[in-house]
């Protein structure tokens, strides 16, 4: 009722403070597809929230406050190109009881099941050093079954921003 209120003289800038808070997924989702509509249409919003999941599929901007103070504002995209990692896990045929030295020298890591390497790098490239990764487990006879990739959600980007303030 009261984001109905608020939309009732057609604002320009609207403040949300935790929307979500309380409320069922249906009602969730049909309140974002308002908000995206209303962004769409040029309306400003302004979002405090608990739900880091939801910033990250929304937002343009963050600004990120840690015990009352504000740490950054800062688009989205680059924040998270900043600060984000990307994770390549390459899943072997066979298991290996310990890493071979010229991986280790790359900083990959072996997943303790020794089925599994897990390479980290930042989002603002890596390109030689993986072009040089697969070179080393193609030259060390290394069976691939299968890969996956992964990267730094909003929300782990957070965690450690606050760790490094504390």
């Amino acid at each position: 009722m009261s984001i109905a209120k608020a939309l009732s003289h057609r604002p320009r800038l609207l403040f949300l403070d935790e929307p979500t808070a309380g409320v069922d997924v249906e009602l969730r989702k049909d309140m974002w597809a308002l908000v995206e509509r209303l962004r769409a249409s040029g309306v400003t919003i302004i979002l405090t929230t608990h739900y880091i999941e939801e910033a990250e599929a929304i937002a343009d901007r963050i600004g990120i406050i840690d015990q009352g103070a504000l740490q950054l504002v800062e688009a989205k995209d680059s924040l998270m190109k900043r600060l984000g990692k990307k994770q390549l896990q390459i899943d072997l045929l066979s298991p290996l009881s310990m890493l071979p030295p010229p991986l280790l020298a790359l900083g990959v890591t072996l997943a303790a099941d020794g089925l599994s390497l897990i390479y980290q790098y930042d989002l603002m490239g890596a390109g030689p050093e993986i072009e040089k990764l697969f070179s080393e487990i193609l030259a060390l006879g290394l069976k691939v079954k299968d890969l996956q990739t992964g990267e730094s959600s909003l929300e782990e980007i957070f965690l450690q921003l606050v760790s490094e303030a504390a």
